[in-house]
């Protein structure tokens, strides 16, 4: 069976950093490109990071290059997103998503998300 289980949200303060962590398991971690969404309030969800299978190279909505970090860690079917400098616009609900095109199907699975709150 399938899991994401997001987990390290919270709340801080403007400014301050926070680790998210999202435990995969149920499929094959290592080939599964992994992203971090979120869903912040009156908006879409939008990509916040993504980190690809084969090399580990790494992506970035504009608002948060050079404040998050994500990283994957395939032995221990682990993703991370390391944020720093979070702003009040950065609340909202964080989402694990794994993802895999083979041929003509597509894998996709979603964690239940972890709650982002910054605010003084």
């Amino acid at each position: 069976q399938v899991s994401l289980v997001e987990s390290g949200g919270g709340l801080v303060q403007p400014g301050g950093s926070l680790r998210l962590s999202c435990a995969a398991s149920g499929f094959t971690f290592s080939i599964y490109a992994m992203s971090w969404y979120r869903q912040t309030l009156g908006k879409q969800r939008e990509l916040v990071a993504a980190i690809t299978s084969a090399d580990g190279s790494a992506r970035y909505a504009d608002s948060m290059k050079g404040r998050f970090t994500i990283s994957r860690d395939n032995a221990k079917n682990m993703v991370y997103l390391q944020m720093n400098s979070l702003k009040p616009e950065d609340t909202g609900v964080y989402y694990c998503n794994a993802f895999r095109r083979y041929a003509t199907y597509e894998y996709d699975y979603w964690g239940q998300g972890t709650q982002v709150i910054v605010s003084s």
